[in-house]
Order: structure tokens, then C-alpha cells, then sequence
């Protein structure tokens, strides 16, 4: 919580506004400041509220294996997290690969125009409402931050959970990455690698080197392709860096 906007109250008041915006506020706002809006304040948020409230969302629905990312305008309550009436809410639909960059991109594109929609919503009817979020506790699921360290790939786990690690700390985050020869490396692009090979081997070893410069790796059960890397200051295809079939990540 902070009071900084509630120490410039009588300067927001006498603006005469009559609707304020928030666009990744990072405290949370009191209800005397809010109150001073005759139309409230409205929040864009990147979940599908009242589920995926918080913080880091959008990355855990990608790491949950949602099918669809939510973006909601709602009115804001003073000193809640992403609670308040709904406005105005669309979706994106998005699958096993696709990255938290393309929904950023989606959210830079769509947030304006939700925003002119829902105040001209609100011009029309101040008491227009798209849904009433649930206070029941079960519909909500809230979301809590991610730190660079959460990007590090376990090669044990399943080659989907870690293709939906990669994505979720996709650009413009600092990438999920392993080690190589005891650096870190970043994996950047990648894709879930089928093939009817049976085989024993142990988790991150280099299955094989692709003719487009690509190299399969093996998960815990099974194999991921690995398209693009960032490894000492140099990016682009991993065959570049890695050149042999007896090498590992970890």
C-alpha cells in the first residue's frame, strides 16, 4: 500500500476529472483517492478476472497450460487487488507455443482501445457493468510474482512443462535457461521434437544436431528441439555452440 496519490488529493481534485486509467500501478490505490473520480478509476489487467489475479499472470496460465489469456477493464476498490466491476474483457487465444511476447504484444494493442470503449461505456451509463466479479473465494486464483531464478529449466520434468517454461519467460523477461559446459545458457525458441526412437539416456543430453542448425534435447519423457539460444554473447542456432551428440545441458 501507498499514499502517494493521497497526498496530492486536493491537486486531483481540483482537475475536475471525472475517470482515471491505471496501467501497471504498482501500489495499490485507497478509496479516498478513488472517490474523488465521479466514474471511479479503471484498471487494465492481464487475467481472467476474477481468476488469475496477482501478479506474473499471463506467465502462469501459459505455465498452467491455459488455452485462452483473459484481458479485463475493471473499477477499481480501494485497497483491494484487482477486484471491482467488469467493463469490458477480451480474449486471446493461445496454445503449447505460443510466447508471452506475442501476448504482450496482443495486451499494447488492445488495452487502448478497451479503454476508449470502456469509458464511453461509462459516459453513457455511469452504471454500466459487463459482470459483477464473484466475491467467492474458490473462483479466485491468485497469481504471485516470478523471479529470474524460477526460469531455470529442470531437464526432469516433462518436455511440455518445459517448452511452457520457455515461453512464459519468453522476451521481454530474461529467458528460462540451463548450463553448458558450466555457462548459462538462455533458450529463447523451441518446440516439442517426436520421433519413434526408442533409447536410454539420461535428462539434458543432445540427442541430435539438425540440418537447420537446431539440436534435440531429452526431457524426462521424451525430446524437445531447441531452435534459438543466447550462449556468451552470441545468439542464434545452437548448432554454432554445440557441435557434438556427446554433449549435455544441465
Amino acid at each position: 500500500y501507498t499514499n502517494r496519490l493521497d497526498e496530492h488529493k486536493e491537486e486531483i481534485k481540483s482537475a475536475g476529472c471525472e475517470i482515471a486509467v491505471s496501467l501497471n500501478y504498482s501500489s495499490i490505490i485507497s478509496q479516498n483517492v478513488i472517490d474523488l473520480f465521479p466514474l471511479g478509476v479503471l484498471n487494465a489487467h492481464g487475467g481472467d478476472l476474477p481468476r488469475y489475479r496477482g501478479n506474473a499472470c499471463q506467465a502462469w496460465a501459459i505455465i498452467n497450460g491455459e488455452e485462452k489469456i483473459g484481458l479485463c477493464i475493471h473499477s477499481m476498490i480501494g485497497g483491494e487487488v484487482d477486484s471491482g466491476n467488469i467493463i469490458d474483457r477480451e480474449y486471446l487465444d493461445i496454445d503449447i507455443n505460443t510466447k508471452i511476447t506475442t501476448i504482450y504484444k496482443w495486451f499494447n494493442q488492445k488495452i487502448p482501445q478497451m479503454f476508449l470503449s470502456s469509458v464511453q461505456k461509462l459516459e453513457k451509463e455511469p452504471s454500466y457493468v459487463l459482470e459483477v466479479q464473484s466475491k467467492n473465494p474458490t473462483d479466485a486464483l491468485r497469481c504471485y510474482p516470478r523471479i529470474p531464478e524460477d526460469g531455470k529449466i529442470n531437464w526432469n520434468k516433462s518436455n511440455i512443462e518445459i517448452l511452457r517454461l520457455i515461453n512464459a519467460s519468453n522476451k521481454p523477461y530474461g529467458g528460462a535457461y540451463c548450463f553448458y559446459e558450466d555457462k548459462k545458457l538462455i533458450i529463447w525458441d523451441a518446440e516439442l521434437f517426436e520421433d519413434d526412437e526408442i533409447y536410454l539416456s539420461e535428462v539434458g543430453q543432445v540427442a541430435n544436431i539438425e540440418k537447420d542448425g537446431s539440436i534435440v534435447v531429452i526431457s524426462g519423457n521424451g525430446k524437445l528441439k531447441i531452435n534459438e539460444i543466447e550462449y556468451d554473447d552470441f545468439i542464434g542456432s545452437p548448432n554454432v555452440k554445440i557441435k557434438s551428440i556427446r554433449k549435455r545441458l544441465s
